[in-house]
């Protein structure tokens, strides 16, 4: 019996705050009976929302962002698009106009508290001021404002602590697919906090939201400088429709008679690079490419695939599965300081830089890896990949059918220009700096978080 957990409950026990009438010993494990028995002026989530909604959709279908951003059609907010407290712009996708019209309760509003209700139940974030407006929120999120008896950060804060992330397990639906419903949902009971506590998170806040602001802006900054070099800053792609090659610098060459590689703006921009007054190199002559194999010793790993990359401002992030989980093209071992490159989408400019340590990380076979060789930056590196001059010219070497992929090679064949050594560094030390910052404002969250937990009285929770 060493190790065994027992509760006794009465039976008008069991009856209270169990509406869908569980009886199975998860329900009543007893970090939760001590919760509700310490902690003194719970109140259920409902008596602090003013106004909460979740929208089912039917026979709706998501749009290719080429079509949806030419049409002007709205934006379609699903759950991958949230890192909490954030809310990510990069890779949003669409929904025709006549879902607009046809769900105006699903419209999204600035302010708002977003929940993953359905799915890992892991994420919350808040709909900022700057938010593009014409967007939908999907099903697996619940929309939420609250009322003015608590402050929207210090509700985050108490959802992704470990007492919310708790209750909102305990009153989770195990189905294939974990699902919270809006009535289990509002029963998550909240604790008191007082208005001094709660202004103390708000002010955290306000100084997370513009390190986080400071950041993206010192990484705009750093590809001004890198295009301003360039003489790129404003650049358009010129488009036209007709582009003459003989046999013997086209076909010969490349091997390609598909029009989609002879395009005018490929030649333009291999011109501009090739004649940059400081010459060029391929970056497989800059750069080493990381062909290390996982051994698979360790039964589980972090794995980072393209939709781990933020589009807006290329950092990483991994989720942990098992080994068996791994796609079978996920084996390349990944280091801190590695440089990953998407050869699925290159457009997207899904490019970054691994800033985290961990001895077991992989990365999706859709990557090509690199390491520093030279004095050549990283960081310079990224951005000129991410800029859309290169996000153009990558797709000329596309072979892909039902959406754009390339491969190791044309990678490592690119030209890239030699940018001297001292704006290097200093394009360096920008994203270096935007990083710091970016790392400085998950710390604050993380305080944040810590700070709501500390202030509820309770037992070990754990």
């Amino acid at each position: 019996m060493e190790g065994l957990e027992i509760s006794e409950v009465m039976l008008s026990e069991v009856l209270k705050d169990n509406d869908t009438n569980r009886i199975d010993s998860e329900y009543f494990k007893k970090k939760y009976l001590d919760f509700f028995q310490n902690v003194p002026d719970l109140e259920p989530l409902a008596n602090f929302v003013e106004d909460g909604y979740r929208v089912v959709y039917e026979s709706t279908e998501i749009i290719d962002p080429d079509l949806g951003q030419r049409m002007s059609f709205p934006y379609f907010l699903q759950a991958t698009d949230l890192e909490t407290p954030f809310i990510r712009t990069d890779n949003l996708f669409y929904v025709d106009e006549s879902e607009w019209n046809r769900y105006p309760k699903g419209r999204i509003k600035k302010g708002e508290i977003l929940i993953e209700v359905k799915g890992k139940l892991e994420k919350v974030s808040i709909v900022p001021n700057d938010f593009p407006e014409k967007t939908l929120v999907s099903g697996s999120l619940f929309k939420l404002t609250v009322n003015e008896r608590i402050n929207k950060h210090v509700l985050l804060c108490y959802l992704i602590c470990k007492y919310g992330v708790a209750f909102k397990d305990r009153y989770k639906t195990n189905l294939l697919i974990s699902y919270i419903s809006k009535p289990d949902l509002y029963r998550i009971p909240i604790p008191n906090f007082s208005l001094e506590f709660q202004n103390e998170i708000d002010r955290m806040f306000k100084s997370l939201y513009e390190k986080q602001k400071q950041s993206k802006y010192l990484y705009s900054e750093a590809e001004d400088i890198l295009l301003s070099e360039l003489g790129l800053k404003d650049w358009q792609p010129n488009n036209a429709s007709v582009n003459i090659k003989q046999l013997k610098e086209s076909f010969l060459t490349s091997g390609r008679l598909d029009a989609e590689y002879y395009q005018t703006k490929y030649d333009e921009i291999e011109n501009i690079i090739k004649n940059y007054k400081n010459g060029t190199e391929i970056i497989g002559d800059l750069f080493t490419q990381n062909t290390e194999v996982c051994d698979f010793k360790e039964e589980a790993y972090n794995y980072i695939e393209i939709g781990d990359i933020n589009i807006s401002d290329g950092t990483a992030k991994y989720n942990l599965i098992s080994k068996e989980e791994l796609p079978d093209n996920a084996k390349r071992v990944l280091h801190k300081n590695d440089i990953l490159i998407s050869k699925v989408r290159p457009y997207r400019g899904a490019v970054s830089i691994i800033d985290f340590d961990d001895e077991k990380l992989i990365g999706s076979g859709a990557f090509t890896v690199l390491h520093e060789k030279t004095t050549y930056k990283k960081e310079v590196l990224q951005i000129l990949l991410r800029t859309q001059v290169y996000r153009d010219w990558l797709l000329k070497w596309n072979v892909g059918s039902s959406y754009p992929v390339i491969k190791d090679e044309d990678i490592l064949r690119l030209p890239i220009p030699l940018i001297p050594q001292n704006i290097q560094t200093e394009i360096a030390e920008y994203v270096q700096k935007s990083i710091s910052l970016r790392n400085e404002a998950k710390q604050l969250l993380e305080n944040a978080k810590l700070q709501v937990e500390d202030a509820i009285f309770t037992p070990p929770f754990d």
